[in-house]
């Protein structure tokens, strides 16, 4: 039986991070409305697989979209 390498998905502390979530985790992850994820999924700003009926969204491109939105509060107005 094959195990997996401590660097393949596993964090330091042992738990298997995911790479792909369904759209309740992925509202639960950012707090973006289902609504939202359903638009950002149509303009191609997240990527999804398919299996069958569900719809998977990969995690690293939903990180990477909030990233993309976080506001430097400490930048002069004007």
């Amino acid at each position: 039986m094959a195990t997996a390498k401590p660097d393949e998905g596993c964090p330091a502390n042992g738990s298997i991070e995911p790479i792909s979530v369904r759209i309740p985790t992925a509202v639960a992850m950012t707090g973006l409305s289902r609504s939202r994820i359903y638009e950002l999924i149509a303009c191609g700003e997240i990527q999804i697989a398919k299996d069958r009926r569900s719809t998977l969204i990969i995690v690293s491109s939903l990180r990477e979209t909030v990233r993309r939105r976080i506001v430097d509060r400490h930048l002069p107005s004007g």
